[in-house]
């Protein structure tokens, strides 16, 4: 966590280390690709998705050999306090977190979960065993609506702490550089 100067002139902390980074961003693309391939392009369909469950094995890992904000290790706190904080945010009172605040780590628990529900249940209904059963095809497809409805969520609540915070919180995860104080 070395301090420094970012564009703006104020100082600024690394916070989120560029595995982590390269991950989210490559998670972005590949969830983007799988959204509107399927049925179209059912090969890249598969591929993006197999390389999604890759994507999450990395970060189980990567969630305890990590560096400090990559680590899971405060997320039940973060979990238990999320809708105490989610109702404050209504009053325009954010805290002050370095790495997420409590709704970030609700969102990040949402979308692995919805995530990987969706990625293994893809995976599955193209094995022999699978193909066609209607519980796995439906679980699919509902599992994959509620990863782009909560990523729609995730860029709503990233714009709107960016606003209440006044911090750009696209290029902290762009840079790995987060602002030490609100302006």
């Amino acid at each position: 966590m070395t301090p420094a100067r970012d564009g703006s002139g104020a100082d600024s902390l690394q916070v989120w280390d560029l595995p982590l980074r390269l991950w989210h961003w490559a998670l972005a693309v590949l969830v983007l690709i799988a959204w509107v391939t399927p049925s179209t392009h059912d090969r890249l369909h598969r591929l993006a998705g197999y390389a999604v469950i890759g994507l999450l094995a990395f970060r189980l890992i990567w969630g305890f050999a990590g560096t400090r904000y990559s680590r899971f290790g405060r997320i039940g706190v973060r979990l238990r306090t999320a809708p105490r904080y989610i109702l404050n945010l209504r009053r325009g009172i954010t805290g002050r977190y370095i790495g997420l605040n409590p709704a970030g780590t609700a969102m990040m628990v949402a979308l692995l979960l919805s995530l990987s529900v969706s990625a293994i249940s893809g995976a599955l209904s193209v094995t022999v065993t699978f193909f066609g059963a209607w519980w796995v095809e439906d679980t699919h497809a509902y599992a994959s609506d509620a990863v782009i409805a909560l990523v729609v969520l995730h860029v709503l609540g990233v714009v709107a702490m960016a606003m209440l915070q006044r911090q750009n919180l696209v290029r902290a995860m762009l840079t790995g550089r987060k602002q030490r104080r609100h302006r």
